[in-house]
Parts: C-alpha cells; sequence; structure tokens
C-alpha cells in the first residue's frame, strides 16, 4: 500500500515538473506565426492616432536626422512645432551652419536640453560638409559617429531617409516587444539584435512606427488599456501587474 501511495507521489510530482517546465512556452513566449497577425492589426489600429513626430519629416535624410535629434527626451507635439520653425530657416546643412547657434537655439525652444541640441546641429552640419560633401551618410558605422546619433537615430534615419532596412528601438518598441512575449531582453540594444535574428525582414521598417504610435496612445509603460487592446489575444502580457 506504502510503495503505491509512493508510486503514485512520484508520478503527480513527475507530471507537476513537466507542466513546469512546458508553461514558460506557451504562458511567457508569442507564437513566432502570431506576429504577422500583430502587425497587420496594428497597421489598422494606428490609423487612428497621430503620426509619430519624426514620421513627419521625411523629405531628406538630413531632416529625419535633425528632426530626431530635436525628439530625443521630448514631446511630439513640441517636436513638431520645433522642426517646423527650424525648417523653415534651413533644411540643408549648409545653411544650418550659416545659421548662428543662438538663433538655432530661439526657434527650437523649448525642446529638452535646446542648448545642447542647436550646438549638436551644428556640429552634426559641419561634420557632414567635411567628411560627407554635405550628404548625410547611409551606413551605420558612419551615422554613429556623428555628434549626438545613437543606435536609434541612425536606425531611423536609415529606415525613413533612406528606406533601407534597419530597426529603431525606443522605449516603446522595447517595452512592448517584451511584454507581447515577443522577445526576453534586458535593453534595447538588446532587443534591436533580438529582432534582427526573429523579425521578419519586411517588418522592419514599420515595425517602429507601428509600437511607438501604440506604446504613446494606448500600451503605455503603466496600466495599460488592455480592455481596447485588439491585439490582446496574442500579447503574454510580460510584467504588467495592473491594467485598464
Amino acid at each position: 500500500m506504502q510503495t503505491s501511495r509512493g508510486f503514485q507521489a512520484g508520478l503527480q510530482n513527475l507530471y507537476a515538473s513537466v507542466r513546469i517546465r512546458s508553461a514558460p512556452l506557451h504562458t511567457l513566449f508569442m507564437r513566432l506565426d502570431h506576429i504577422r497577425e500583430v502587425v497587420r492589426i496594428l497597421r489598422r489600429e494606428i490609423l487612428q492616432w497621430p503620426v509619430p513626430a519624426i514620421g513627419h519629416y521625411v523629405e531628406t535624410p538630413f531632416t529625419v536626422l535633425i528632426s530626431c535629434i530635436l525628439s530625443l527626451r521630448t514631446q511630439d507635439k513640441t517636436t513638431n512645432a520645433a522642426s517646423e520653425k527650424l525648417f523653415a530657416i534651413a533644411t540643408t546643412p549648409e545653411k544650418m551652419l550659416a545659421t548662428p547657434v543662438g538663433i538655432i537655439e530661439r526657434v527650437i525652444y523649448p525642446v529638452s536640453f535646446y542648448r545642447v541640441k542647436a550646438r549638436t546641429i551644428h556640429a552634426i552640419s559641419e561634420q557632414l560638409l567635411t567628411r560627407y560633401k554635405g550628404q548625410v551618410p547611409s551606413r551605420m558605422e558612419d551615422l554613429l559617429g556623428l555628434p549626438g546619433v545613437g543606435r536609434k537615430t541612425a536606425n531611423i534615419v536609415i529606415t525613413l531617409g533612406f528606406r533601407k532596412a534597419g530597426i529603431a528601438v525606443d522605449t516603446h518598441v522595447h517595452r512592448i516587444s517584451n511584454r507581447l512575449g515577443y522577445v526576453r531582453t534586458k535593453t534595447p540594444e538588446d532587443t534591436e539584435m533580438a529582432l534582427r535574428r526573429k523579425l521578419p525582414r519586411r517588418y522592419w521598417i514599420t515595425f517602429n512606427d507601428l509600437l511607438v504610435t501604440y506604446g504613446q496612445n494606448l500600451c503605455k509603460p503603466i496600466s495599460p488599456l488592455c480592455s481596447r487592446c485588439k491585439i490582446a489575444r496574442y500579447c503574454r502580457r510580460v510584467g504588467v501587474t495592473i491594467s485598464r
């Protein structure tokens, strides 16, 4: 009798162990084939909201680059207003460098760190003229050599300015990719590398716009609006403790 009970207990423990080991595959990670549906739904859903600020200024790689510099740690409404006023004065490295830093400061105020950004815009314009004959380079390595340009900005220039494959990862892309359970990463750069390995290449250019718009309006950092989310069925809600 004791042996029978021991056998049954052991069998129950084995089943529990199997369930525990297999559970994360279902609960923490999004199925690979679901990303197609997620992208399809998001393309439709974001039409109800304004286009992110950077998406307004894609006339040239230079306007993409400068608007991206202005947008760092700045709300879209402020970025749009500053970009409009600045590009009314200068839309090329030559004209931008000819504009005194003090004027650029006054034009782009109140973007965050407006004095630093004005100097950065001048320094970028100067380097483009001296090193690249006034043209914005399209290679990641060259873009990262420009003042104030990190991987997110470089990827945005590559995707929006040159329509080449790249994955721009900001706080929204990093957060939502992990929340969905599509990746499991600690930093935006780790997320970019994981997405490069996993995300179908046809979605690379649009992925940033989709997740930034969704993150700004519905899939918020704290208390996301899960009850209104059209991709909730595919989301693992990793890290979500409170939602609406």
